[in-house]
């Protein structure tokens, strides 16, 4: 992402030779506003016809027509799957690589999807594949990658915990953060991890290692995964932070015990 430029505010402020460059993929969006504003079939359009493969175009813009409800991320994932799905079938494996690391971000969340979506592949496999965008630059790619594959992660907890849980331990602090955020109770755009609610203390390998984290970024994601937990098992929540704060009054910890408990001391 490049930090140095300032998007706009509101889609329509959104200069038109930025707008045109965010759909040709030759230019990151900076903010949620331009994400939300790049028009996803034209850039599929732009990246096919960019790599010699227009003819994936019509079954993949097949898939977006048939979509429900049509959202940035509804979209971005049926274009995922479209693509995964012309790969299998044309043994294109050389365009995984392609958009996995593409200079668009919108094209490398269509490639998290890939993976997330990929029924060849085990959990294991997932999240060792989906390393590379935990730890992208790019907000948006981040955010997508736990996304793609939280679905599975819920339905195979247990060997997940223990992949994540050598996660929380990676010098990137975006992968320490996709430990937590991925495997949080309840998240945010994505379906409840009901086990985890009822059984809290099941996550502790993800929580515990990053009590006293450095990264804000880590300490919010973790504060909120403890927020979750609360909200069906606050004793537990309440308990682990007096824990905490006991064992360990670093500033990091205090941070994040104040935003665990949020609701619970109301």
């Amino acid at each position: 992402m490049n930090e140095k430029r300032k998007g706009a505010r509101s889609a329509k402020d959104i200069p038109e030779e930025i707008l045109a460059q965010l759909n040709q993929g030759t230019l990151e969006t900076v903010n949620l506003t331009e994400w939300l504003a790049v028009d996803q079939k034209v850039l599929l359009a732009n990246l096919l016809k960019q790599t010699g493969r227009s003819a994936y175009l019509p079954p993949v813009l097949e898939n977006i027509d048939a979509l429900k409800k049509q959202t940035v991320n509804t979209i971005s994932e049926a274009v995922g799957m479209g693509i995964l799905h012309q790969v299998l079938q044309n043994n294109d494996e050389g365009f995984l690589q392609i958009i996995s690391g593409h200079p668009s971000d919108m094209v490398r969340c269509w490639a998290a999807y890939t993976i997330g979506r990929n029924r060849e592949l085990n959990i294991t496999e997932k999240l060792d594949k989906i390393k590379i965008f935990a730890a992208d630059a790019h907000f948006g790619v981040r955010e997508i990658s736990w996304m793609a594959v939280r679905p599975d992660i819920s339905a195979h907890l247990d060997e997940s915990l223990l992949v994540l849980s050598a996660w929380t331990k990676n010098e990137n602090e975006n992968i320490r953060r996709f430990a937590s955020e991925s495997t949080r109770p309840r998240g945010v755009w994505c379906a409840h991890i009901d086990v985890l609610k009822q059984n809290p203390e099941l996550g502790l390998v993800i929580v515990e290692p990053l009590k006293s984290d450095p990264a804000k970024y880590v300490q919010d994601s973790v504060g909120n995964w403890l927020n979750d937990a609360g909200k069906s098992k606050p004793d537990f929540v309440r308990a682990l932070c007096e824990k905490w704060q006991k064992e360990n009054p670093a500033k990091q910890t205090v941070y994040i015990v104040k935003k665990a408990m949020r609701n619970i001391i109301r």
